[in-house]
């Protein structure tokens, strides 16, 4: 099976890792900070926390934010549940904004109409999280125009997109909001087996990031509360200053990431040449191939196409199995967030976000991944070739013998 997505780990890669086993640090070390150096070195953001999971990052994204029971935070609903789930977590509601018809992003203009109703209705959100799907960046100077008018702040969820840019500027530098999230599951551009980091250019956030992500515990005297015994701490002094998590990313993590970030731009830049290839190959079938925004530079997590369905006579999940039956890995990104069980049963029975269903509806992942042999590209191409061509061909008969 072709899958979707995977990680490339080379030589380098295994011997940093062989190096920190042999080390006196497994956790708590030098490697995480030096990932995080890299973090900020790449995307120029002033501070980087790493964490052990996307999912812990935009957690303690929102608890430094301050969000809170009362509080709402809107997102997209194509997105993983994390996205959202986060904003429970905080004992928030949630909401989402449907998306660009051609973008998948969240809809500038679903989110000025939301945002002007909301403010009549008194429940503006606190946070809004766009999602940048697939690896290309949401509009997020409309977003910080529309954050600065209405007063909600800005949790960029860049799960899928880091080595992609925005306005020619690395996503992650936080031009346009207050933290931005990064993704290193190992499906994702670069991978840390599984891990996360939280960027943010105010230094206050990022204090309340490091409290948040090691069990609310500092050993920083200006951060302490109440008075410490002696004129200075003892060396063994901490406190607990905020309900925290054990959220911190080991050291075999952080070595993995520190050696994949040298190779992160030839990982984005052959993903890039493949969807090209694919824009190129496909473009005659009945389907609707991935848009480009002119000021964005996709990281291209993800290869999304979407089935032409009023042109085959095959139905989405007939073609998707038919794939999966000729060795395809392809996945679907994602079900809409608001159709799941948990979320059926916070009152999102009847949610009216007709672009998001309809995409749903359509999208299909194919495999796009840094090392993807030819023969893998062309076996994807020549299956989804003699599916869908097949089908249109059948349909086009059809209609001739009605004339």
């Amino acid at each position: 099976m072709i899958p979707y997505g995977k990680q490339d780990i080379n030589q380098a890669d295994i011997d940093a890792v062989v190096d920190v086993l042999k080390s006196d640090f497994l956790t708590q070390g030098p490697q995480v900070p030096l990932f995080e150096e890299a973090l900020k070195n790449y995307t120029g953001a002033k501070h980087a926390i790493a964490v052990n999971s996307g999912t812990s990052a935009l957690h303690i994204a929102c608890l430094a934010l301050g969000l809170r029971k009362g509080d709402w935070l809107w997102t997209s609903p194509i997105t993983f549940v994390a996205s959202a789930n986060c904003g429970l977590y905080c004992g928030a509601q949630v909401d989402f904004v449907d998306i660009d018809p051609q973008t998948y992003n969240l809809s500038i203009n679903a989110l000025e109409e939301k945002l002007a109703l909301a403010e009549k209705e008194n429940r503006l959100p606190k946070i809004v999280v766009p999602v940048h799907l697939a690896g290309q960046a949401c509009e997020m100077r409309a977003i910080k125009t529309l954050g600065d008018r209405y007063g909600f702040a800005i949790i960029e969820d860049a799960s899928h997109a880091i080595g992609g840019r925005y306005e020619n500027d690395p996503i992650g530098n936080g031009r346009y909001s207050d933290i931005c999230v990064f993704s290193f599951h190992p499906v994702k551009i670069v991978t840390t087996a599984e891990g996360g980091a939280a960027l943010t250019n105010d230094p206050v956030i990022a204090e309340k990031l490091e409290l948040f992500r090691c069990h609310g515990i500092t050993r920083d005297e200006k951060l302490m509360d109440g008075p410490v015994p002696g004129a200075t701490p003892a060396p063994w002094v901490y406190q607990q200053i905020e309900l925290g998590f054990n959220y911190r990313m080991t050291e075999l993590q952080a070595a993995l990431g520190v050696s994949q970030m040298t190779r992160i731009d030839d990982f984005v830049a052959d993903r890039q040449r493949i969807k090209a290839e694919y824009n190129q190959s496909l473009a005659s079938l009945p389907l609707t191939l991935p848009y480009q925004m002119d000021d964005a530079y996709s990281a291209c997590h993800l290869y999304i196409i979407r089935l032409n369905l009023n042109e085959i006579s095959l139905s989405h999940r007939q073609v998707f199995e038919q794939l999966r039956e000729q060795g395809i890995g392809v996945n679907l990104h994602y079900i809409p967030v608001y159709t799941q069980p948990y979320f059926q049963k916070l009152g999102y029975i009847d949610p009216h976000f007709p672009c998001a269903d309809q995409y749903y509806a359509e999208a299909i992942s194919l495999p796009i991944f840094h090392g993807m042999t030819d023969e893998q590209f062309d076996t994807v191409v020549n299956a989804l070739t003699t599916v869908l061509a097949l089908q249109a061909s059948a349909i086009k008969d059809k209609d001739k013998e009605k004339e």
